[in-house]
This record gives C-alpha cells, sequence and structure tokens, in this order.
C-alpha cells in the first residue's frame, strides 16, 4: 500500500495536467471563501448545474462579509432551485459566524473549519488543500468512489468500518507538493472516468493497479447503499389568487423540509379549502380547481402534492399580517427562496394569467 500510494498520486497528477479541469468558475482566483462556496454548492450537485448558480451567487456575495450580512431570504432566493436548502442555511450561518468570531477571515484550522455550520471533514479538507495548498486529505463521493475501486473496498462505502478504511486510504494517498492539483484531479477523475456507470476503466491512469478491474468488479463496487421503504406523505398546497392576482405566501419554518423558503399554505384535504378561505378571508372563495397530483422525492420520504387554485373575488378586508405572508406578484416577483416545486407551479399561475390578459 505505502509504495503504491506515492505512485498513485504521481499518476493523477500526470493526467490531470493534460486531461484535468482548469477553467472551472472557483478555480479562477481560489481564495478561500470561493472554494468554499464551491463545495458547499457541489455537494450532491453536479458541476454543469453549480456553475450558473456560483457566478450569480458572487456577484451578490463576493466576500464573507457580503453574505453573513445578507437577509437569509436573499440568500436563499439565490439558491432556489439548487436543492438541499440546510446548506444555504448553514453558509449563511457560518458567514456570520467568521465575521463574529474570525475576523471575517475563514479559519486555517481543520478543527476551526468544521466547527462553522455545514463544513465536514472532507469539506474542510477540499478547503484547505485547493485554497491554502495544505495538506489534507479529503473524501467526497467521488473520492470514494475512485478509492473503494482501486483498492477493491466492497460493500457499502458509508459504513462505519469503510469509512474508516478509506479515511486511512485517503490520508496515505494524499502528497505533500502540489495538493492542490491531487485533490483536484482525484475528485476530476471520479466526475469524468470514473463515474458511478460506464466508467471509462480503457482511459483511466490508475486502470493497472486498480483492483477491482483486476478482479472484473468494477461494477459491483462501490456497492449502494441498503435501501430502506420511505414513507409516502400527501398534502394540499393551496394557492390562493386574489383580486390583484396576486398569489399568498407562506414561509416555512427555519427547520424542516424547505426550511425557511417560502411556499404555499398547506392543508390536509381539499375539503378544507372552503372553511379555510372562510376563516383567513371571511369569506368564501369564488371558484377552485383541484390540479393533477405531483410527486416529489425526498431523501427520506416521498409526498404527494395536490395543489388546489382559489380565486377570491372580494377585497380581502383581514390582511394577512407579519413576516411569515407574502402577496406573490407574478409580474414584479420578489426576491424571496422559493422551493423547486412551488417556483413550477408559480410559473404555470403566471403564463395562465399572462393569457388571461391576452384574451381580454
Amino acid at each position: 500500500m505505502n509504495n503504491f500510494s506515492n505512485k498513485l498520486s504521481e499518476l493523477l497528477l500526470v493526467w490531470w495536467d493534460k486531461y484535468g479541469r482548469h477553467d472551472l468558475p472557483w478555480q479562477k482566483n481560489p481564495v478561500p471563501y470561493r472554494v468554499w462556496v464551491s463545495e458547499i454548492m457541489l455537494q450532491q450537485t453536479q458541476v454543469a448545474t453549480v456553475e450558473g448558480y456560483f457566478d450569480r451567487f458572487m456577484r451578490s456575495f463576493p466576500d464573507v462579509a457580503a453574505l453573513a450580512k445578507a437577509e437569509q431570504d436573499d440568500v436563499l432566493h439565490h439558491w432556489s432551485g439548487l436543492g438541499y436548502y440546510s446548506r444555504a442555511r448553514n453558509l449563511h450561518k457560518a458567514a456570520r459566524k467568521i465575521v463574529a468570531e474570525h475576523a471575517g477571515i475563514l479559519p486555517e484550522s481543520l478543527e476551526e473549519l468544521v466547527a462553522l455550520p455545514g463544513i465536514g471533514p472532507s469539506t474542510a479538507g477540499a478547503i484547505l488543500s485547493l485554497s491554502m495548498h495544505k495538506r489534507q486529505p479529503i473524501l467526497d463521493g467521488n473520492v470514494k468512489r475512485v478509492m473503494a475501486r482501486v483498492f477493491c473496498v466492497e460493500g457499502w462505502p458509508g459504513s462505519t468500518a469503510n469509512m474508516k478504511y478509506l479515511w486511512e486510504l485517503v490520508e496515505q494517498c494524499t502528497p505533500v507538493s502540489r495538493v492542490d492539483h491531487y485533490t483536484q484531479a482525484i475528485m476530476d477523475l471520479g466526475a469524468t472516468l470514473c463515474t458511478r456507470s460506464r466508467p471509462r476503466c480503457t482511459d483511466c491512469p490508475l486502470q493497472s493497479n486498480c483492483q477491482a478491474y483486476a478482479k472484473n468488479l468494477v461494477t459491483q463496487i462501490p456497492a449502494s447503499k441498503p435501501k430502506k421503504v420511505k414513507p409516502r406523505r400527501s398534502t394540499v398546497m393551496l394557492m390562493v389568487v386574489n383580486h390583484d392576482g396576486e398569489i399568498l405566501l407562506k414561509k416555512r419554518p427555519s427547520a424542516g423540509i424547505w426550511g425557511g423558503l417560502w411556499s404555499f399554505p398547506e392543508l390536509e384535504s381539499s375539503n378544507e379549502v372552503t372553511s379555510w378561505c372562510q376563516q383567513q378571508f371571511a369569506h368564501i372563495p369564488e371558484q377552485s380547481q383541484v390540479w393533477p397530483v405531483i410527486a416529489h422525492s425526498f431523501s427520506h420520504f416521498d409526498l404527494d402534492m395536490t395543489p388546489v387554485e382559489v380565486y377570491l373575488s372580494k377585497t380581502t378586508t383581514k390582511v394577512m399580517d407579519g413576516d411569515q405572508w407574502l402577496w406573490y406578484n407574478t409580474r414584479s416577483p420578489a426576491g424571496v427562496g422559493l422551493a423547486a416545486p412551488v417556483a413550477k407551479l408559480l410559473n404555470v399561475m403566471a403564463e395562465k394569467a399572462l393569457d388571461a390578459r391576452s384574451g381580454e
């Protein structure tokens, strides 16, 4: 193992110099803040998706101070569509903690970095190696897959025993010199050649030393996470439209799914629509329409959403006060964070309203 650890980094660096990715947005001026934001965005999200979000995020929040100063709604608005919104909330919390406790400068030690919200050992290692050139191993999804195949680590990589062993492997394989290039190289290899399905083994610089390849186990390694049957839940999403064409939104609690984002009021059954409107607005809706069910999957459960479109013909005297309610104007959208299914439904509502106006 010790002999190959040095050879692995050498082979990867030669390959990366010629075939690696060198022009990603966060590779330009790779200061700790930019690397940190990119690593958080790249968690469970493809590079192609992140690139556009990253540039827009940087234009609005160019440094830690700007991010810390921003309102959470604005941060979530810039994150809308990326999913896993706890990443954005933790990024914002961490920025404020960095300003308050570290004079606005990202810490330079692993221990201090992992103490920040949303930063684990692998993300901290990426920040330290890519932006500060410190010898620190990483173990993200791509690296797990590469190491599991090269060293034929059978079973699910996320098990306690396998994680311990994989961390030992990456620690031994991480070089002292060119650690920033090596870190990018092993991530690039996993993302472009040693992919989950249809890996391009014939192009891989590690093929001759890959134990999974030698044993014809590439398609079996790494093993998938043992599946659990996810529960299925249902909800009714109430899309209330007032006489001005505005749509009622409610801010979700900070904890739980879509935490801190804006969504539609929810009911357990469409039979409750009339009574809810009577209670909230002191009159029943002029008309309502039940839309087809929309299925949405979360990591721990599946959700069936039934949108119900409701029109209020009268001016409501009972204004939805407070910072938890918002009358959303699709012609002049507020800059708030929206869950992806909610944003899609709002777009459909906007198109319907436009069609109705053009037909007048």
